[in-house]
């Protein structure tokens, strides 16, 4: 019990219990973040000293320096950050709801969802709606998914098995769908389409920023206080309403919190892929399953991820801008090769 640590507050009624070793990789990780944000926001083709860059964040520096960094760079790093963290408490949700370890937004098609809908969009709608209206287009793709999922999984409740069989259908006849329409578009629109599928966050402004804060700033505290939910999850359908869970209610909420989060991400960074099946294993590895520290150190891992990727994606090969789904693919593909190793007994 030494490891752990209750916290109690005397005027509301709420009560939780701290995970020693949860808390401090917590405290490292927030402070790796931000050093790897600072660095990113520093590197470029025009190299900027970590210092000037926090002169300009607090208010100071050179007019150059204040253009480079609030305008151009930090709006784009801290976009990354989000969408890192959105995918990854996506996937750990996905993980845990539907006790499987290579679940991800992608399984049950929500990726794919949104996907359609963005390519829709830049298709039809490209050349008469400003594109401001991209991401808003993306979240109803993934929401509408979701639910369709939901109700084809539906038989007197939802099972985890079937709700990933369906999801996997979906998955493929979406993405089917998003191919034909890439073949009957015009080049230029097609383009356009196909770098979002790859995922980038190029270009993004403080705008685009304002779009997805709210769902994660919302979202991520949410997903926290139905953790415990998740945990009883784990345990199987049986044992869980033993224990006198209300699985459906749970489930679909917390399917709901999931779809929210990859439908902020996706609609923001395009398909960037594998960031919410890594980051939950990672985590695990970390402070073991427990979704209460589980989630917070998900959501920091997942946005150090693509703050990576995109610094490297966005530095390495200049004058080329990468686009940083090529990156995250790049790792995540060999470790979903070496989970299926690994679980190909179970």
């Amino acid at each position: 019990m030494k490891q752990f640590r209750p916290v109690r507050f005397e005027r509301v009624p709420v009560s939780f219990v701290l995970h020693k070793k949860a808390l401090t990789t917590t405290i490292v990780l927030a402070i790796a973040c931000i050093v790897a944000m600072l660095l990113s926001t520093s590197l470029g083709d025009m190299r900027i000293h970590p210092l000037d860059v926090l002169k300009v964040i607090f208010g100071g520096g050179t007019a150059e320096h204040q253009l480079v960094v609030e305008t151009l760079r930090l709006p784009r790093i801290v976009a990354a950050f989000l969408v890192g963290t959105a995918l990854a408490v996506s996937g750990g949700i996905l993980q845990g709801i539907i006790r499987n370890p290579l679940a991800s937004p992608d399984i049950i098609g929500i990726t794919s969802g949104a996907s359609l809908a963005a390519v829709l969009f830049i298709s039809l709608l490209g050349n008469m709606v400003s594109i401001v209206w991209l991401p808003v287009a993306a979240m109803i793709g993934a929401g509408c998914t979701a639910i369709l999922v939901y109700t084809l999984a539906w038989k007197k409740g939802v099972t985890a098995i079937r709700l990933v069989l369906v999801g996997i259908g979906i998955n493929f006849l979406l993405g089917s769908a998003v191919k034909v329409i890439l073949l009957k578009s015009p080049i230029y629109t097609a383009s356009q389409a196909y770098v979002w599928l790859t995922g980038s966050v190029y270009g993004t402004d403080w705008g685009i920023v304002m779009l997805i804060l709210p769902w994660v700033a919302f979202f991520i505290p949410l997903s926290l206080i139905f953790a415990k939910n998740v945990n009883i999850l784990q345990l199987g359908d049986d044992m869980a309403a033993g224990a006198g869970s209300a699985i459906q209610r749970q489930r679909f909420t917390l399917l709901m919190i999931s779809v929210a989060l990859a439908g902020a991400a996706v609609s923001v960074g395009g398909a960037i892929s594998f960031v919410g099946l890594i980051a939950p294993h990672i985590t695990r590895k970390l402070v073991g399953s427990s979704f209460g520290g589980m989630l917070p150190i998900s959501a920091l891992i997942g946005g150090l991820i693509v703050v990576l990727a995109d610094t490297i994606a966005r530095t390495v090969f200049l004058p080329f801008d990468v686009p940083v789904g090529v990156f995250t693919a790049g790792v995540g593909a060999p470790f979903f090769i070496y989970l299926l190793y690994r679980n190909r007994h179970a």
